[in-house]
């Protein structure tokens, strides 16, 4: 380190000396004060903005533990405080460690920097809940979540998150309300431990359970979808298909949803009343819906810009297979 600073140093002062040598050569004294000063001056700006113990080696080992890599990151957060993935990666950290008021605080500090990131927001508010006697989602927890799903009305951890925050405030109707919609977006095993939840909020309202899925559905629809060619080299790697039916005019909720890999295009996906997302309307009671498919290379239900789509296709009651072709980049 010593020699490349020597070597700095010298390439600082030769510049300086070339730069200064007309003043030099008419007024020796007044080019001497005047190089003094710049060299000074740069020694004490580096100094001052810049990071010299970055020169030294053992500033540049790799933590070895994560107590070191907190530190470490303390560290350069101080040094620079404005930078969100620091402070979610310290804040998740401190989760690691147990230390929950400092993980509520750093997720704090990165919302404050991205108060539209839905993940974070999401995370936050479970940090605050995590610090808080009896885990309980507090009024900030709770804005925090409402501000997710309107960034993403289909965040599935801030639905979550929010349907616990319902059942806490003795709302059972609406956290089954939030939670049901889940069914559809979830994994089967998933699916499996959440609709008991589902239900037992529904009883707590006076609700019935939710419908078995064992019931035949009345009505199906066969959606083929394809890829264009174009589109082939850009799918994303583990990317998912949506495959939606809307009611045509209706709310942006869709009737029926089905995710799966977008692998082993064309795919023949089926929608039926087993993958309608509200108990109070089924694929079946339309005699028109709106069919689409999406890719999302987020695995995010929540439209994005860059997922691949196709045009959507109306269905009647007696229509065949579907043909959707994403052809399309979303902008």
């Amino acid at each position: 380190m010593t020699a490349f600073l020597v070597a700095s140093a010298a390439l600082v002062l030769l510049a300086l000396a070339f730069v200064l040598r007309p003043l030099w050569q008419a007024k020796p004294l007044a080019g001497i004060g005047v190089f003094a000063a710049l060299a000074l001056a740069t020694g004490l700006t580096y100094a001052l903005v810049g990071t010299p113990q970055a020169l030294d080696p053992a500033q540049r080992q790799s933590p070895q533990t994560l107590a070191d890599a907190v530190t470490q990151l303390e560290t350069e957060l101080q040094r620079d405080p404005n930078q969100v993935e620091g402070w979610r990666l310290l804040a998740r950290a401190y989760a690691a460690e147990s230390r929950a008021t400092e993980a509520r605080d750093a997720f704090a500090k990165a919302i404050k920097l991205a108060p539209d990131d839905a993940d974070l927001l999401a995370e936050g508010a479970e940090a605050r809940a995590l610090a808080t006697p009896g885990r309980q989602f507090d009024t900030e927890a709770v804005a925090m979540l409402q501000h997710a799903l309107t960034q993403q009305p289909m965040h599935q951890r801030a639905r979550w998150f929010r349907g616990i925050a319902q059942r806490q405030a003795k709302q059972p109707a609406e956290a089954a309300k939030t939670w049901e919609p889940l069914l559809a977006m979830v994994d089967a095993k998933t699916a499996a431990s959440l609709r008991p939840q589902i239900d037992a909020a529904r009883a707590e309202a006076g609700l019935p359970p939710l419908p078995a899925t064992a019931v035949a559905a009345t009505r199906s629809i066969t959606v083929r979808v394809s890829l264009a060619r174009a589109l082939a080299a850009q799918l994303p790697v583990d990317a998912s298909l949506f495959v939606l039916a809307r009611q045509p005019g209706g709310p942006p909720m869709p009737v029926a949803a089905e995710k799966l890999p977008a692998r082993g295009f064309p795919i023949d996906v089926t929608l039926d009343d087993g993958d309608s997302l509200m108990p109070t309307l089924k694929l079946s009671q339309l005699d028109r819906v709106e069919v689409s498919a999406r890719i999302s290379a987020s695995g995010d239900a929540t439209p994005q810009a860059g997922d691949l789509e196709g045009t959507p296709q109306p269905a009647g009651k007696d229509a065949g297979t579907i043909e959707l072709v994403i052809d399309r980049v979303r902008p």
